[in-house]
């Protein structure tokens, strides 16, 4: 069965003009070139110094740009986006009349601009469309199917000015473009892959014990070695130290168990950072 529900929480951003995309290409994650028709790419927007700020899902649509976004970041992505225009033939803007869904459980046919989550393989459909659509689920059931699955979902899993891409998947989740030119923040997201810098890692948890809060710091042996981040029913994402992966956790009241999907490349990680200390 297909699950749909609309995303009230999010809004869209349209970016038009012709020089949209050289644009966006110089100051987002991935490769806005691969934003086509029947296609969304997903993207970050970072500080200067590499840390996020903000993620969105890119479509294309005729002689526009949409950008699938938190609908609370808008104001702030419009503000920093348009500090970069300087003399190109490009306007941004909200789109209050397009709505944003998502759908998962089978292959979607729907009005709108439709487009496969680029994340993960036969994950969900995204949906922009001028109308709210006929739901048959709710936000509540999208939120615990993405946090079984592990992934992100903007400022619920990560701080502005301090994460950093690939602690939250953003390469093995087709964030990141390494092929495609210079973009802000480039420089420390690069570094961060080819020194093996990564840390931490943003990780699904199994919680036994009361939900705790984001940002409740996560203990091992009673020292400090991640924290949790959003969750929902006896699942959770938290920000969590390599070492401490597989040990005993605990978290407020509740006791803490990775899940790491099969997606996460975690021995590729551990074995740079080890490269990267010898």
């Amino acid at each position: 069965m297909i699950n749909l529900t609309p995303l009230p929480q999010r809004g869209v951003i349209a970016v038009e003009g012709e020089d949209r995309v050289a644009f966006l290409q110089g100051l987002v994650s991935n490769d806005v070139e691969a934003a086509v028709p029947g296609r969304a790419v997903w993207a970050a927007l970072l500080t200067p110094q590499g840390k996020w700020l903000a993620d969105f899902f890119i479509f294309a649509d005729a002689d526009r740009l949409l950008l699938d976004c938190e609908s609370e970041q808008i104001p702030m992505l419009l503000q920093r986006m348009a500090r970069y225009r300087l003399r190109m033939k490009v306007s941004l803007r909200a789109e209050p009349d397009l709505f944003v869904s998502v759908a998962w459980g089978g292959r979607l046919d729907s009005a709108g601009i439709v487009a496969p989550d680029p994340r993960l393989p036969d994950f969900a459909w995204r949906v922009l469309a001028s109308a709210a659509l006929a739901a048959n689920a709710t936000p509540e059931d999208w939120d615990l199917y993405r946090l079984q699955a592990g992934l992100p979902d903007g400022s619920k899993d990560m701080e502005a000015d301090r994460s950093v891409l690939l602690e939250a998947g953003f390469d093995e989740l087709a964030g990141v473009s390494w092929t495609k030119g210079c973009y802000m923040g480039q420089e420390l997201t690069a570094r961060t892959k080819y020194r093996g810098l990564v840390k931490r890692r943003l990780v699904p948890v199994g919680v036994d014990g009361p939900l705790p809060a984001s940002g409740t710091p996560v203990l091992k042996d009673g020292v400090e070695v991640g924290t949790m981040r959003s969750g929902r029913e006896g699942i959770g994402l938290a920000s969590l130290r390599l070492d401490a992966i597989g040990a005993d956790l605990r978290c407020g009241e509740a006791a803490l168990v990775a899940r790491v999907p099969t997606w996460l490349q975690l021995r590729d990680m551990a074995n740079a950072s080890a490269t990267s200390a010898g």
